[in-house]
């Protein structure tokens, strides 16, 4: 790697360790994923800690607490990143983009004569390749072939000669051409399998040694196999791994829209429990319980008023916690006759009516108790903001 970038780079990681907050900054939201998917902490962005007193600020720093669907969704979306595989690959070469060798023609018929011929320039390619001709041997084989394009051995025994030539392409072509020949060609199978190997396939290298190890088995095949197996197997075990990693985030989803459209249906459930502008009458706690939970679950305030029908100043105020029922349209204003709804008001201990109670996320935050007109409506101003 050049020295300039080698400097430049560490002057960026310099500038990271003392600046964290700069991995925030969007165009560098690649190398932030990159830290992540390699384990690494990123610390939160400091630009938006700034202290304030103010309301909106605190609300602000209590909702960063909750989870954030946007951002969960978000985090769902995000393509996973693959570390690398350790494998060992030094006998892997470059791909042979050679012009593709000659091949016979396998729809001509063989004559006695042309078999005979073949099996001599057979002959004088093993000869070659004893004195470590290859090259001289693949134009005997393809001799050969031209000769008899119908045997099978043939093209494994010039595929071989192509492995040994470091030209696994060319390899596997002939091996493809034995194997259409010979399906139950061990040879085929086996150099084939070395030539994937070759080029890195250690998969399909495997996949193919095992065949040829089942049908043929030689020393060759299984020294092949120990240097391809174990890369085979973290490829595989890395697969595996990120097809689970896949799932359970497809899984992690499909729970979280489910959960999605369970909240929107109890939101709307919760919608359709209250009524806009108008008084609810509460006749059970088991009532209550819904109207609050719904009240809750809406963001909104809830007023609970007991009252009784032989209470004088309850006659008096009742008609304006009405007026201020339409005026409030989105707080929901409720009512409970002691004589009625008992087990409502002994679990609100009420011993005296009329009684307004205050509740915001289904907690008491204030009450008023008489037919006091001016405090219900001031109470009402302050918690309906």
């Amino acid at each position: 790697m050049d020295a300039t970038k080698i400097a430049e780079l560490k002057l960026f990681v310099d500038q990271c360790k003392s600046n964290p907050s700069i991995l925030h900054t969007p165009s560098l939201a690649f190398f932030k994923n990159y830290l992540r998917s390699l384990g690494a902490r990123i610390p939160s962005d400091q630009k938006s800690d700034g202290g304030s007193n103010n309301k909106s600020d605190h609300k602000e720093q209590v909702d960063a607490k909750k989870p954030n669907p946007l951002t969960e969704d978000a985090k769902l979306e995000d393509d996973i990143v693959e570390s690398d595989i350790d494998l060992d690959d030094t006998d892997v070469v470059e791909p042979d983009n050679d012009p593709p060798q000659k091949m016979g023609d396998p729809s001509i018929e063989v004559t006695e004569e042309n078999r005979d011929a073949a099996q001599i320039s057979k002959l004088k390619a093993m000869d070659a390749i004893s004195e470590g001709k290859s090259d001289e041997a693949i134009d005997h084989l393809t001799e050969a072939i031209m000769l008899n394009p119908s045997s099978a051995i043939l093209y494994a025994t010039r595929a071989s000669v192509f492995v040994k030539l470091n030209k696994p392409n060319a390899a596997i072509r002939d091996a493809d051409a034995a194997l259409q020949i010979n399906p139950d060609s061990a040879k085929g199978y086996k150099i084939r399998g070395m030539a994937r190997a070759k080029l890195g396939r250690w998969e399909e290298s495997a996949s193919d040694l095992h065949v040829a190890s089942k049908l043929d088995y030689d020393e060759e095949i299984g020294l092949v196999l120990k240097k391809v197996e174990p890369n085979a197997h973290k490829i595989e075990e890395h697969r595996r791994k990120y097809e689970r990693l896949r799932k359970e985030r497809l899984l992690r989803k499909s729970e979280r829209e489910r959960q999605r459209q369970q909240a929107e249906s109890q939101d709307q459930a919760a919608i359709s429990a209250l009524k806009d502008g108008h008084v609810i009458g509460i006749h059970s706690a088991s009532e209550l319980d819904t109207k609050l939970n719904a009240a809750t679950r809406t963001s909104r305030l809830g007023i609970l008023y007991f009252t009784a029908t032989w209470c004088g100043p309850c006659r008096f105020i009742s008609p304006l916690y009405t007026s201020l029922a339409e005026k409030h349209p989105k707080i929901v204003f409720l009512k409970v006759d002691i004589d009625e709804a008992r087990d409502v008001a002994a679990r609100w201990n009420i011993s005296s009516v009329p009684s307004f109670f205050f509740i915001k996320n289904g907690k008491e935050v204030d009450k008023v108790v008489g037919a006091d007109k001016s405090a219900l409506e001031r109470k009402i101003a302050q918690y309906a903001s």
